[in-house]
């Protein structure tokens, strides 16, 4: 992934597609969590890859693409929020598919996820699915890391008690 980072950094646009291509999976999961809609999810991923390509010679660190990348989409993602305000929708989140089948999660543990706060939806995913360190999650966030691992820490304990309950009934 380094080669195609240094390769897009110079202006290889067959690269940049490849990297695209390969992160945007995790791009639907990130703004489709924050957004739930899957039509402001693809606006925002849109959005995020003319940024990442404009912007993609700034990138100081390939290690850091990943991360860089996330932290734009959720500017973006938040960009649509403050922009949709006012704006009610009639398409409900369960209406929504992944983007690929393999990434389909179990009903109960779906809506164990949805009974989470955004901020507490939102850092799970990026920990758990995404495979962010607690670090990264808060400069993503703009939030102090003890602040990321005590969300984190209520919002494992909220879904351990939302899915016991459910899979106790």
């Amino acid at each position: 992934m380094k080669d195609l980072i240094s390769k897009a950094k110079k202006g290889d646009p067959e690269a940049f597609i490849t990297i695209m291509e390969n992160c945007k999976s995790d791009m639907y999961k990130v703004a489709i969590s924050i957004l739930h809609n899957d039509n402001d999810a693809a606006d925002a991923i849109s959005e995020t890859i003319l940024k990442c390509w404009s912007e993609i010679g700034k990138l100081k660190k390939e290690k850091y693409f990943k991360t860089w990348l996330t932290r734009i989409l959720i500017n973006n993602c938040n960009d649509i929020i403050r922009k949709n305000s006012h704006t009610v929708y009639v398409e409900s989140y369960d209406a929504i598919e992944p983007a690929d089948s393999e990434d389909v999660y179990s009903k109960d543990v779906k809506d164990c996820l949805d009974a989470l706060s955004e901020n507490s939806r939102l850092i799970m995913l990026l920990y758990y699915t995404q495979g962010f360190k607690v670090k990264e999650i808060a400069q993503m966030l703009n939030m102090n890391e003890n602040t990321v691992k005590t969300r984190l820490s209520r919002a494992r304990k909220e879904f351990k008690e939302s899915y016991t309950e459910v899979m106790s009934l």
